[in-house]
């Protein structure tokens, strides 16, 4: 029997630690699966993966997307097939390829504005690589978009980041609503980052979505990530690998 790919999007509004979350994520799938083939997407144009991660990115998704544009409207028209055939091998080696597990960068578009067109190719990548991996995690972009443009249609496990502010829990009320409508996944859960204090717990409301981890501040995190420092520098018991551990074994993941 096919084993299935296991897609973990990581959704949520800007500066919850989505991108923290996602490459805890990364490090104990590596731990946990050494042989398993793993995927991380930067789907984020703000570019926080690679450093997380200790990524050195040198071409992008966005870079590969305009260089095939320019050849088609260079040459003779070409095939879909035959393009398709290109972007893939493109892809392919464009990808980070570490130790453990492979990276692509979404990368930043050079005019500002829209990401449509780079978005509309993330989704075709997605659909692309998935089979090619056991486990593909997305650090999508902050807020609703990548969710509303269906970038992330078929993914398999759907965790919504939060602190503990209204505003991070609205918009990931939200993009529950939204996910439910336009995309297909098995399961979704949330967690709740950055807890100043245990005795805030009881005063945040998430409607109908499990929570399934809180995660403390952490400052020897921040002083790692200060210092450009990569997930895998973390101690294990750091609480954002904790709290990690603990969505991943919730989600039966782990």
């Amino acid at each position: 029997m096919e084993r299935q790919t296991k897609i973990l999007a990581v959704a949520g509004k800007g500066g919850v630690g989505k991108t923290s979350i996602s490459s805890a994520f990364v490090r104990l799938l590596t731990e946990a699966y050494p042989d398993a083939r793993i995927l991380a997407i930067d789907a984020d144009p703000a570019v926080g993966l690679s450093t997380a991660l200790g990524v050195e990115v040198r071409e992008t998704l966005d870079d590969i997307r305009k260089s095939i544009v320019a050849s088609v409207e260079d040459g003779a028209p070409r095939e879909a097939i035959e393009l398709l055939s290109e972007a893939r091998y493109r892809i392919f080696d464009t990808m980070v390829e570490q130790q453990k597990f492979s990276f692509l960068a979404i990368g930043r578009p050079e005019s500002a504005g829209c990401y449509c067109k780079v978005n509309a190719y993330l989704k075709e990548v997605i659909n692309l690589l998935s089979h090619d991996f056991d486990y593909v995690i997305i650090d999508g972009e902050a807020g609703i978009e990548q969710i509303n443009r269906r970038v992330m249609e078929k993914v398999t496990h759907l965790i919504l980041i939060t602190d503990p502010s209204r505003k991070g829990t609205q918009v990931i009320d939200t993009i529950k609503k939204v996910a439910d409508e336009l995309v297909m996944y098995d399961r979704c859960g949330a967690i709740v980052n950055r807890i100043g204090d245990v005795e805030m717990i009881p005063y945040i409301r998430i409607e109908g979505t499990e929570v399934l981890s809180y995660i403390g501040s952490d400052n020897k995190h921040a002083a790692n990530d200060i210092q450009g420092l990569s997930v895998f520098d973390l101690p294990a018991d750091a609480p954002v690998i904790a709290g990690a551990r603990e969505a991943l074994q919730k989600l039966e993941i782990l």
